[in-house]
């Protein structure tokens, strides 16, 4: 079966398709549409071997989703490529009654429409995404997959928010996020342990740092705690969201006037969504390479942006080495996580008293797939590099769900 999975974004579109078969999932190619609305758009495709797949053509056409998803649709549909058999998506929140991945029907949309207040900077464009995609595929069965499912193994003590009751009974609870790429780590840990590669560790946390980050406390292969909460602006810093606040800032802000302007609850969710974080900080684009080229050349802001991004992180780890009674593992991922040398040794710089020792010419060594294993011989906590591969535990939820004919969700 051929499964095409679909990733989107507020301006981007991934996708992949797999060939799930007995032996496992295959990858066959992947493409990406970039810079959705900026009149900068970039195209990407290309097969499991790296080959360019995109054809002569230098323009990109995105000025809006729906165009978008015309490149994405007429790339899968090429002639000579595998006919895609099925779709799944990648959806960052349910809302409070969906808690399992499934089939996509009317009432599971309905569902979705209710739940873009719980994410407003993701939501909106996945499901312009999934109505599109459903038109052009007609025929096909369409899949929603959660970020948040992981994350079902949390106790109540670590969901629940110290509100009352009926604000509680509406469903404002912690849920966390990035659950498929912290389910797709666990996965790949436990393929390597089996392989011999590695001891799996009981006790780790996966900071996927990329432009939205969480930090994640796994105990045997389980989420047991996670910095995001109700909506996927909490936990550390950023790129654009601020993380964890006082909740006296919010009611701070909402109490402003800007001359004879009030603060409107749109505005102030527009700043915390688009306009805080990293951007905030060091006050230019969401680009972590940029932001520390600048901080090399004595800019102070964007000093500070790095600082309190790191820190916040350093405090995620070791607040759940302490929760979970000591650490095995560390593990990075996103697009910072696994790419970005220096976000890496500062986070763990300092840490040696609790048994971190990085090598560094395996931290900054390149083009290593897989997991890799960047602390030193003396190392009691192992740190690893995982690339997060979302797209390919779509396609496994995606085959799980089509070969069992489960998937009509908890409504």
């Amino acid at each position: 079966m051929q499964i095409l999975a679909i990733n989107s974004g507020s301006s981007s579109i991934k996708f992949s398709l797999f060939e799930a078969g007995r032996r496992g999932i295959d990858s066959l190619y992947a493409g990406e549409v970039t810079g959705i609305g900026s009149g900068k758009a970039g195209f990407e495709f290309r097969d499991a071997e790296g080959k360019d797949l995109r054809g002569a053509s230098d323009t990109v056409r995105a000025g809006s989703a729906a165009e978008a998803i015309e490149l994405v649709v007429n790339a899968v549909t090429r002639p000579g490529l595998p006919k895609v058999e099925a779709l799944g998506y990648r959806v960052v929140h349910p809302g409070a009654k969906l808690d399992q991945h499934t089939k996509i029907t009317g009432d599971v949309l309905q569902e979705l429409e209710e739940a873009v207040e719980f994410a407003p900077l993701h939501a909106p464009a996945a499901i312009v995404v999934i109505r599109e995609m459903m038109v052009r595929f007609p025929d096909l069965e369409h899949y929603a997959c959660f970020d948040t499912v992981f994350h079902d193994s949390m106790g109540e003590e670590a969901t629940t928010y110290a509100l009352p009751e009926e604000v509680r009974k509406r469903g404002v609870r912690r849920y966390g996020f990035h659950g498929l790429s912290c389910e797709s780590i666990v996965r790949q840990m436990l393929d390597a342990a089996q392989c011999g590669e590695m001891r799996f560790p009981q006790r780790m946390v996966i900071a996927h740092l990329g432009s939205g980050c969480s930090v994640t406390a796994v105990v045997r292969g389980r989420s047991v705690d996670t910095t995001m909460g109700l909506t996927p602006t909490g936990g550390v810093v950023m790129g654009t969201r601020p993380g964890d606040l006082d909740p006296g800032v919010l009611l701070y802000l909402l109490r402003q006037q800007d001359g004879d302007k009030a603060a409107t609850i749109s505005g102030v969710e527009e700043m915390l969504n688009r306009s805080a974080g990293m951007v905030g900080l060091a006050g230019m684009p969401n680009d972590m390479k940029r932001v520390r080229e600048v901080a090399g050349q004595g800019d102070k802001r964007a000093q500070l942006a790095v600082e309190v991004f790191t820190r916040s992180v350093r405090k995620a780890i070791g607040g759940f080495a302490w929760l979970m009674g000591g650490l095995d593992a560390i593990v990075f991922s996103g697009g910072i996580g696994e790419h970005d040398v220096a976000s890496r040794a500062e986070i763990l710089d300092g840490l040696e008293e609790m048994g971190v020792v990085v090598d560094g010419a395996n931290n900054t060594a390149n083009g290593v797939d897989g997991v890799r294993c960047v602390s030193g011989a003396s190392s009691r906590v192992a740190v690893y590099v995982v690339p997060a591969e979302e797209d390919r535990m779509i396609a496994i939820h995606v085959r799980n769900l089509t070969a069992s004919k489960v998937g009509t969700g908890a409504l």
